[in-house]
């Protein structure tokens, strides 16, 4: 098996630290928010106290693993969602010599309570900020074909700043806004300044 580039390791860690997070997942088993979790040994002497649970046999290794997998499983999915957002950010940044910054874009939207809630999208290419005149003119080009395709108006598109994007890895669930298991990638020509929420 051929050795893994240092680049390719730093684009297979984006994706899989997030992931690795989640492994040492322990379940709280009731100890409140901010506890650290039990490991499975802390969870039998617990349960093991208990004479009730006991009685049931609810200090079994089996019950642990179950509320181990299930407090885990949803937030897997968020961590691979994340993981490919950060991997997709960090090609953008390579691809083009952004900084982290340049590649970062976000928005306010107001609440009902007045307050305001800042939304991000997983990547941005400001055209200003694409030091090298190739790779600018070849982004644009990229940019004016997809406007074309969506019929954006020569003048509309003329205004464009950059264009920012929104990645998304889904996973069938009912009360997720991810429904179809597809990886897809948006992209929006933007028309106003693009800058990161502060």
């Amino acid at each position: 098996m051929p050795a893994i580039s240092n680049e390719d390791r730093r684009y297979l860690n984006a994706v899989l630290d997030p992931i690795r997070v989640r492994a040492r997942y322990k379940p709280k088993f009731g100890q409140g928010t901010k506890a650290p979790g039990l490991t499975l040994e802390e969870f039998q002497t617990l349960y093991g106290r208990d004479p009730f649970y006991t009685w049931f046999g609810l200090n079994n290794p089996l019950l642990y693993a179950a509320h181990k997998a299930a407090g885990g499983m949803t937030s897997v999915y968020r961590q691979i969602g994340i993981g490919c957002e950060k991997l997709f950010r960090t090609i953008l940044k390579d691809s083009f010599q952004l900084s982290a910054t340049d590649v970062i874009w976000s928005y306010k939207v107001p609440r009902r309570n007045g307050k305001t809630r800042t939304l991000h999208l997983d990547g941005r290419v400001p055209l200003d900020k694409v030091p090298d005149p190739a790779k600018r003119e070849r982004f644009k080009d990229w940019m004016r074909q997809s406007a074309a395709k969506l019929e954006v108006d020569p003048k509309v598109f003329d205004s464009l700043k950059g264009t920012v994007f929104e990645v998304r890895q889904g996973h069938k669930s009912k009360d997720s806004k991810r429904q179809t298991p597809t990886l897809v990638t948006r992209a929006r020509p933007t028309r106003k300044p693009i800058s990161p929420a502060p």
